[in-house]
């Protein structure tokens, strides 16, 4: 949610940041409703001060037998009296009308963010890893011959639909095993809080966290109200909604390993084959909740966080900063994490780590307390993916796939595979 008084201050910065967004001129229209519900608000204060002054005077008129003017004060203050609360009506959805624009607008980008139109123009800062030399022609994950029959389409489409997947056998085992590395990871060596977070949550918690309005096709929601995470950065930021936290706290560090939901809205057409892209997928997510003068550098500790399971995983990748017209809806700022996947022969996104500034803070009401005194201050809320699970598994696969039709699988999950280290061609973990 942007700041009214921001934009009442320097309109044409706003407009500015906002077009290279490719959406111009926002703020005539905001300002127009804004100060519409100011001369509203001081309308009712006039007409109030009006009514109290007529009210003392009544008293008056009656004791002095005036009868005229006792008359004209009483009907004067029933008249100031509904003046008041026509005023404050009219203010009040107003208000609401200011607040229901401002819930659309995108957050500004950083300056230091490259301009353009689509992810043509993201602009790459790091490539890291040798890419696999075969002596054969790599195949996407769900072609390799071990693995094949452990990723059932079949069976999920006929219990479920498109866009979904049964694993089985070895590759739920090396699903199972990539997240609790992940968390690990992150817990042990990062210094993040794992939280079990539900995955159903509130409106409150949705447009907090910049879901609502602009994605609801994008969600899934039940009949009694409440929605499906589509990652569980929306429960584990919302923890400090309309919250005061002493800054001495800051930052908070939080990671989570769930599932998510998404209904791929407009994606029709859009990697159809195999688990790229799911209805439901599970993800391990990271949350920081900072100081404004901590996010920037807090937005490169977790990029350094994502990028350290690929490499962990010796899965090479690179990192690209999005422009402004391929990034989300709610940052100031994300870095892409691209996987190589053989199979396909490019690089494609495992994990996005957004900074959002105090957009989300603001819909939320999330503040901290300054150690030095002083009015509570909004929050900053970074978000990133740590990593996608099945799209992990999906660049495991194929970067270690072998002529025989097995896979040789990273050294750093031989602690959670009993210290197997590969799939065999019949797809057994030996």
């Amino acid at each position: 949610m942007h700041d009214i008084r921001s934009i009442r201050e320097n309109p044409a910065a706003f407009d500015a940041a906002l077009a290279r967004r490719g959406a111009e001129g926002l703020s005539s229209s905001i300002l127009s409703i804004d100060e519409a519900r100011r001369a509203a608000i001081l309308a009712a204060e006039t007409a109030k001060a009006d009514q109290n002054k007529a009210s003392k005077s009544v008293g008056a008129a009656k004791a002095s037998g005036d009868e005229a003017e006792f008359e004209r004060l009483r009907a004067l203050v029933a008249e100031k009296k509904a003046e008041v609360a026509a005023m404050n009506e009219k203010a009040s959805k107003l208000d609401e009308e200011l607040t229901a624009a401002l819930a659309v607008i995108p957050n500004a980008p950083y300056e230091d963010v490259p301009t353009g139109a689509d992810e043509d123009d993201n602009v790459e800062i790091k490539r890291w890893g040798n890419l696999p030399n075969f002596d054969f022609d790599p195949v996407e994950h769900f072609e390799i011959p071990s693995v094949a029959a452990h990723l059932d389409f079949e069976t999920a489409a006929k219990t479920s639909g498109a866009r979904f997947v049964m694993l089985k056998g070895v590759a739920a085992r090396l699903h199972r095993a990539l997240a609790q590395f992940m968390i690990d990871k992150h817990v042990d060596e990062n210094g993040l809080t794992e939280v079990n977070t539900p995955v159903l949550v509130r409106d409150e918690a949705m447009y907090g966290t910049d879901k609502l309005p602009k994605f609801a096709e994008d969600s899934y929601q039940t009949t009694n109200g409440w929605w499906l995470i589509s990652t569980s950065e929306i429960p584990l930021t919302y923890t400090v909604a309309n919250d005061v936290v002493d800054e001495s706290a800051l930052p908070i560090r939080l990671t989570a390993h769930s599932l998510c939901f998404r209904s791929e809205a407009g994606s029709a057409g859009k990697d159809t084959s195999g688990m790229l892209r799911q209805h439901q997928f599970e993800k391990v997510e990271m949350v920081s909740i900072t100081h404004p003068d901590q996010s920037d550098d807090e937005q490169k500790r977790m990029l350094g966080c994502a990028e350290g399971i690929l490499e962990a995983l010796n899965i090479p990748y690179r990192t690209v900063v999005l422009c402004t017209g391929d990034m989300g809806f709610g940052a100031r700022r994300t870095y892409d994490i691209e996987a190589w996947l053989p199979g396909q022969g490019k690089y494609r996104e495992i994990s996005s780590v957004s900074t959002t500034g105090d957009f989300q803070a603001r819909r939320m009401n999330a503040r901290f307390k300054p150690s030095e005194g002083g009015k509570p201050e909004f929050l900053h809320t970074l978000n990133g993916s740590g990593l996608a699970v099945g799209r992990c598994l999906i660049a495991v696969l194929e970067n270690g796939q072998r002529s025989d039709g097995g896979v040789d699988l990273p050294a750093a999950l031989q602690p959670y595979l009993g210290g197997k280290t590969h799939i065999t061609p019949d797809g057994q973990l030996a």
